[in-house]
């Protein structure tokens, strides 16, 4: 993907691609008319939003999975003390909206939900699931934006897996779990944020410490930059990924989510094929979405603009490049991969955005053990023999 550089190259970067850009440029501004259409000018708003997490996503190469693997086998962890400054600069406005929002026009909700023994074991499958695939939710969207062939795989079974998900969800739903519980409720907005806050900054010093004994330094960022062309170090893409976060939040009104558009897309194929899904409890409450146009569905209509942004980003940076043949064991770990980080998702809430991501910055205990769960199923295949036998 975006090129890895440390201090200044010598090495000539490729031409930009102006068709391609040309192309992933027309197709946001028609899914954005489109979507206006079909559900108000709010869309029209997302449709931009998402356009820049694709760019944003891609020139800093911002996935979950890399940086949580070498973190687990390099020791290297730049990509995770990103994660935290994402969260922290979202959380710094997103917990005083939620607490008094409504006082001044923008009503927001978080994701808080009930954490469990289903949530804890689709977490740790999705954990697995991303080191498998080789990407996660965000990962897994602008990389087929980017031009990922074997990563249009992985999209198409994490729809699945999403969907036959929906309808195991009453048998899940009946086993133990804790409480829903907002640190910005019971807390307040200030203490929540400093509590947030020492945490994340002890998992950041914990993560330096860790570095340092390994190496004996911490790794550079890039800092040959290109604002259009890329590749962007991972703080300025925590920075503009948290602009994203924060638009998401005012302009939508919630957290940004991404897997609930793939388990809508697979309901609505589903049921197209003649699945009954409207008997499924899940889909019995919102089998209005599932008959309305896609382009109505805010997730959706983010998720396809997140793909289109990186189709522009990788056109910018020259390296819209599909690889058409691909082996077996590519195509084997991506349906595997696929198929566990859908399953996973819809158990756990969400992926590393809607659960890890939204539930922080909505200032839920649930975001926090969705990552003891899913960075433990990430550990375990990271350090077994199984990536060597798919990948």
């Amino acid at each position: 993907m975006a090129l890895a550089q440390t201090g200044k190259s010598s090495q000539k970067k490729p031409q930009a691609q102006w068709a391609v850009v040309g192309a992933g440029l027309i197709g946001i501004l028609l899914v954005g008319l489109a979507s206006a259409m079909h559900g108000g000018s709010r869309l029209f708003w997302v449709t931009l939003i998402g356009g820049i997490a694709g760019v944003s996503l891609y020139h800093a190469s911002f996935g979950f999975t890399g940086a949580w693997r070498r973190a687990i086998e390099e020791r290297r962890g730049a990509g995770l003390r990103a994660q935290f400054l994402l969260l922290f600069s979202v959380c710094v406005v997103s917990y005083p909206l939620l607490e008094y929002g409504n006082y001044i026009g923008l009503g927001t909700s978080g994701f808080v939900f009930p954490f469990g023994v289903a949530a804890a074991f689709g977490a740790f499958m999705f954990g697995v699931g991303m080191q498998i695939a080789g990407g996660c939710a965000s990962g897994t969207l602008f990389t087929v934006g980017g031009g990922s062939t074997r990563m249009i795989i992985t999209l198409t079974f994490f729809i699945v897996g999403s969907v036959l998900a929906t309808a195991h969800l009453p048998a899940w739903s009946g086993l133990p779990a804790l409480p829903a519980i907002s640190l910005v409720e019971m807390l307040g907005a200030a203490w929540a944020l400093i509590l947030t806050t020492l945490l994340l900054a002890a998992l950041t010093l914990v993560s330096v410490l860790r570095e340092r004994r390994h190496h004996g330094f911490l790794e550079d960022d890039p800092r040959d930059l290109s604002l259009l062309r890329g590749p962007w170090s991972k703080s300025f893409g925590a920075g503009m990924l948290a602009f994203v976060c924060i638009a998401t939040f005012i302009t939508v009104g919630r957290p940004w989510g991404v897997t609930s558009g793939f388990a809508l897309w697979g309901a609505k194929l589903f049921y197209a094929l003649g699945v009954p899904v409207d008997t499924w409890s899940y889909w019995q409450h919102q089998m209005g979405a599932v008959n309305s146009s896609v382009l109505q569905d805010t997730t959706s209509v983010m998720n396809f603009s997140i793909m289109l942004g990186a189709l522009v980003a990788s056109g910018l940076a020259g390296l819209f490049a599909p690889v058409y043949r691909l082996s077996a064991k590519e195509v084997t770990s991506a349906i595997i991969g696929g198929l566990l980080l859908g399953y996973g998702a819809r158990l756990a809430f969400g992926c590393n955005i809607g659960a890890f991501l939204g539930g922080v910055t909505s200032g839920s205990i649930h975001g926090w053990l969705w990552l003891v769960f899913a960075f433990s199923g990430a550990w375990v295949v990271s350090r077994s023999r199984l990536l060597s036998y798919l990948r």
